[in-house]
């Protein structure tokens, strides 16, 4: 295993988003990238395997939503279709005060996120395994969070599907996106508006350390969203609400 020295990518890219870490979080990042890079070896998790790119691309990125946000006023936090973890470990890890659920589909990105979760000692966190539009419509997750975050690589109008109806009236939904997503957000208005939110604001940045140009497109809950959404399983994909 790669043995790791200390991490200027993470702390310069934490230190640029105001965030400082402590020796135990820069530990537990170290250690999270080993067990990825580990777990990668048997199964696709992330292309990006690169010691200084899986801090730049992965936490880092995880990490900017603070440039929307004030994430210690936030208190339970949903990731859809998180993957190896993206953005809820890192988040969970510099904000432990956070309740942190990670959703996704596929039952061995579970198993990984439950080795990470144990390894690193983390607290408060839960990992469901299924698909968003089936949790939706437990009460136990149903706009029971005051922020839900996704960065995987989908519609913002399918997104939006999926992750408002799990959202708080007055919560926040924030989709991770790359480069220019005007006329991406444009199309998904009447989505956004159907399902009971509103867009508050798109912050565009360049990631720390790069030239990569970043998106976060913040949508507000302002009125619970109907019964009827989402729809059944493969819908918000295949037919995104136009």
């Amino acid at each position: 295993m790669e043995k790791i020295e200390k991490n200027h990518v993470l702390t310069e890219g934490c230190e640029s988003l105001g965030i400082q870490l402590s020796k135990k979080q820069e530990e537990q990042f170290a250690n999270y990238y080993n067990i990825l890079i580990e777990w990668n070896q048997v199964m696709n998790l992330t292309g990006i395997t690169d010691y200084d790119e899986v801090m730049r691309k992965h936490f880092v990125d995880s990490l900017s939503i603070v440039k929307a946000i004030d994430i210690n006023k936030r208190s339970a936090l949903l990731d859809v279709g998180t993957g190896a973890g993206f953005p809820g470990l890192p988040l969970k890890i510099v904000y432990p005060h956070l309740r942190v659920v990670l959703l996704d589909s596929l039952n061995k990105r579970i198993n990984f996120l439950n080795e990470v979760t144990a390894k690193l000692g983390l607290t408060g966190i839960e990992t469901i395994h299924g698909r968003a539009e089936d949790y939706a419509r437990q009460k136990d997750y149903r706009e029971q969070f005051d922020i839900v975050v996704s960065r995987a690589v989908a519609n913002l109008a399918s997104l939006s599907e999926y992750c408002i109806p799990y959202t708080k009236n007055k919560g926040l939904f924030i989709s991770y996106k790359s480069g220019n997503v005007d006329t991406e957000y444009k199309e998904a208005k009447k989505a956004v508006f159907l399902l009971g939110g509103r867009e508050k604001e798109v912050v565009k940045f360049m990631l720390p350390g790069s030239d990569i140009e970043r998106s976060l497109v913040v949508i507000e809950k302002v009125k619970s969203t109907p019964k009827t959404y989402p729809r059944k399983a493969g819908l918000p994909a295949k037919e995104p609400i136009k």
